[in-house]
This record gives structure tokens, sequence and C-alpha cells, in this order.
């Protein structure tokens, strides 16, 4: 039987599907990323962008009404109060898609998920 579920190649190919206005959210949201762990190599991983260092790093993902960070559940507990905001799970946090993300709060959960993964 074959799976009708897409698979992407690349992160390119993933931010590619979505409308333009999404598509300039996602390429921050990367950039922002990348400037917060730039030893950490892109990959696509359970179909979903995900920068890897020694390790999964942090995954996101754009849905109909919110970008979705994964940034497990030490970088959402030890942000607890400033995500308090936010609507979010064990390890997810969602940014609804009507606000501007907040860029200077991922930067810096993705240093303390940089600082968390030993070399």
């Amino acid at each position: 039987m074959e799976s009708n579920k897409v698979h992407y190649a690349s992160i390119d190919e993933y931010i590619a599907t979505f409308p333009t206005d999404t598509q300039k959210i996602l390429q921050e949201l990367r950039a922002t990323i990348k400037a917060a762990a730039p030893g950490a190599q892109e990959k696509i991983s359970y179909q979903m962008p995900a920068f890897a260092l020694n390790g999964n790093l942090v995954y996101f993902a754009a849905w109909k009404n919110h970008i979705g960070l994964y940034a497990t559940p030490s970088g959402t507990q030890e942000f607890e109060q400033e995500l308090s905001i936010y609507e979010k799970a064990r390890g997810s946090i969602k940014f609804p898609s009507t606000n501007p993300l907040p860029l200077d709060l991922i930067s810096r959960i993705v240093k303390f998920r940089v600082a968390e993964k030993p070399e």
C-alpha cells in the first residue's frame, strides 16, 4: 500500500510548500536558529525541519494557525515563565500565526539547547 504522506528532501523544499507570507516567517525562524546554533546541521526529521548538534536540537513546523517550535521538555521548562503566554505541551510551543515570532526568545531557547549538548 502506497502512502500519501509527503516526503521532504530538504528544509528549502519544506518551506517552498507554504504561501509566501508563511515562507518569510519560516525563513526568519530558520535564520534565527542557525545564528544561535552555527555548528548545527539542517535536516528533515519526522517530515519537519530540524537542526542537529550531537543529536537532535530543535524542530519547527508551520501549521494552519501557528508555527510550532519543538525544543524538547528541557527547552520549554527552562523558559516556562516567558512562554506562559503561549500554548505549549511537554516539549512544544505554539506561536500564533497572527503575531510576530519572539525571535530573541527563540534564540535564547536554541542557545540553551546547544549548551545542553555535550561535544
